[in-house]
């Protein structure tokens, strides 16, 4: 169809003024309200307001503009229908044949430190959202745009008698549902959030939840190379998504995945430390005096895993660090930052993925997903955090201070290894790791096996209770003083028999830390 009339009403002016001076050159009126029709005017567009053209301002401070049957009329009419075509005469309805509109700036506000609810609620869009849900009804007849990467298309109107394609129309249309359904889950979340936040509020999972993924890029395959795969985040980029890619290859699915085991079990630790991530399981972890220090420590723990591997450090990375690393292939390494001296040590590796992101620990994540046939299993994240005060001693030996230490170490690794999970620690360092399991005593078994360091005197950390001795005894043979674990098993007092027979120490958390 024709496009005599367009509408044009935006908060995001990126490339308004250049789109319109064409529009106007084609002749096509322009109806525009408030800082958008300020703007076009200011540089010698020309330009109708809203307010004229419906013979009704603009009221309660600008809440009330476009809600006007003058413009719904004229969005909404079906132009092959005789019987819209004489209503629109009868009121002198001009037909709207494109709607240029994008939305106030909700999500940009509440990032704001500091805004308050009211404010939050004046970034409310109310007219744009119900011009761009009705030209996107009507894409029979009207083009609507909301994104201004789609101006150069539509600009093409020239060589097209003023006219878009159906085809055209249809894809603009389902990006304007997008646009208004990816606003009001932004709503619904910030609203859900502040209620939450209410003294006394209930903390119930909601009857609905809306995923609005925005794509970032298309990556080369999913796990394997026969699957399809892309990148999506929700609303601005956070968290991983937002971390900043200084050099390398182009980042994998696996990459993704690795980098945020990586990233989050480098986030639980105060002191230097580095976590080596194989197939999301750390292959060795450790603290140190210095970031290279904690590197070796980890690198110590299994160097033939670790060839390949996902690195995440908790400082900035410096040359010395650099150096360690110049001699393991690494898929990638993520950390707060990187000194210079380090970035050109790093330069000689130019398929070696770099990934910045200062702030490990990311914002709080409102649910954890996980997809199953034909839906979701939702759950609050795992953000239990344990202190020494927590632990209760349930052998005849209490722990020593040191075996304090590791043990509240070894929990922080247990936690993010795949159950069922064994970790044998020692000064702070993983010196076996026992992953994803069937069996916790098989896990116990393929801990010691992993060791490379002799383990007397380390402690053993396990992500859920154990159901038989048989785990405590395997650990015994191998010289372990202290173990770490949830309790609640209908065999506790076997268990705790075992250990009190080996002369071990033993802790219970009450808290378990599954990992599938």
């Amino acid at each position: 169809m024709v496009i005599q009339t367009a509408l044009v009403s935006v908060s995001n002016k990126e490339g308004v003024v250049d789109f319109c001076r064409e529009l106007s050159a084609l002749g096509i009126r322009i109806l525009s309200t408030g800082g958008t029709a300020r703007l076009l005017s200011e540089q010698g567009i020309k330009v109708d307001r809203v307010s004229d053209y419906t013979g009704f301002p603009e009221i309660l401070g600008g809440r009330v503009k476009t809600l006007h049957p003058r413009i719904h009329g004229g969005i909404l009419a079906v132009h092959d229908d005789p019987a819209h075509q004489q209503v629109l005469q009868e009121h002198g309805i001009a037909p709207i044949g494109l709607v240029v509109v994008n939305l106030y700036p909700f999500v940009q506000t509440i990032e704001r430190p500091g805004v308050t609810l009211a404010e939050a609620i004046e970034q409310i869009d109310i007219g744009g959202p119900s011009m761009i849900r009705a030209a996107a009804k009507n894409s029979r007849f009207v083009t609507v745009v909301v994104d201004p990467s789609d101006y150069p298309k539509v600009a093409q109107l020239k060589v097209n008698g003023c006219q878009t394609s159906p085809e055209e129309r249809l894809r603009l249309s389902r990006k304007a549902f997008e646009h208004t359904s990816a606003y009001d889950s932004a709503i619904a979340a910030y609203l859900r959030q502040q209620e939450s936040e209410q003294e006394g509020a209930a903390q119930t999972f909601p009857a609905a939840i809306s995923l609005q993924l925005v794509k970032r890029q298309d990556l080369r395959y999913g796990e394997n190379p026969h699957q399809r795969a892309a990148l999506y985040s929700s609303g601005q980029p956070s968290g991983l998504v937002a971390a900043k890619q200084l050099q390398g290859k182009e980042l994998s699915f696996n990459n993704y995945v690795d980098l945020q085991a990586a990233m989050s079990l480098a986030a639980e630790f105060d002191e230097p430390f580095c976590a080596i991530i194989k197939h999301t399981n750390p292959c060795g972890a450790a603290e140190g005096a210095t970031l290279a220090e904690a590197y070796e420590r980890a690198l110590e723990c299994d160097p033939v895993s670790a060839f390949g591997s996902v690195i995440g450090f908790n400082r900035s990375v410096d040359s010395a660090t650099a150096e360690l690393l110049a001699s393991l292939f690494v898929e990638a390494i993520i950390a707060p930052g990187y000194d210079a001296e380090a970035l050109e040590i790093f330069a000689k590796k130019k398929n070696l993925r770099l990934m910045e992101m200062p702030t490990l620990q990311s914002e709080s994540v409102e649910y954890d997903f996980k997809k199953i046939a034909g839906g979701f299993l939702v759950q609050d994240q795992d953000l239990h955090y344990l202190n020494e005060r927590d632990l209760k001693i349930v052998s005849e030996r209490k722990p020593e201070p040191d075996e304090i230490g590791d043990l509240l170490f070894a929990w922080k690794i247990a936690k993010h290894v795949k159950s069922n999970a064994i970790v044998y620690a020692k000064e702070r360092r993983t010196v076996g790791v026992g992953a994803g399991q069937m069996s916790r005593v098989d896990s116990a078994r393929i801990a010691a096996e992993k060791a490379r360091v002799p383990l007397a005197g380390a402690v053993m950390g396990s992500d859920a209770f154990f159901p038989f001795r048989d785990g405590i005894d395997e650990a015994a043979k191998s010289g372990i003083r202290a173990v770490i674990q949830p309790g609640g098993s209908v065999r506790d007092e076997e268990v705790i028999q075992a250990v009190n027979e080996h002369g071990m120490a033993m802790v219970l958390t009450g808290i378990r830390h599954f990992k599938h």
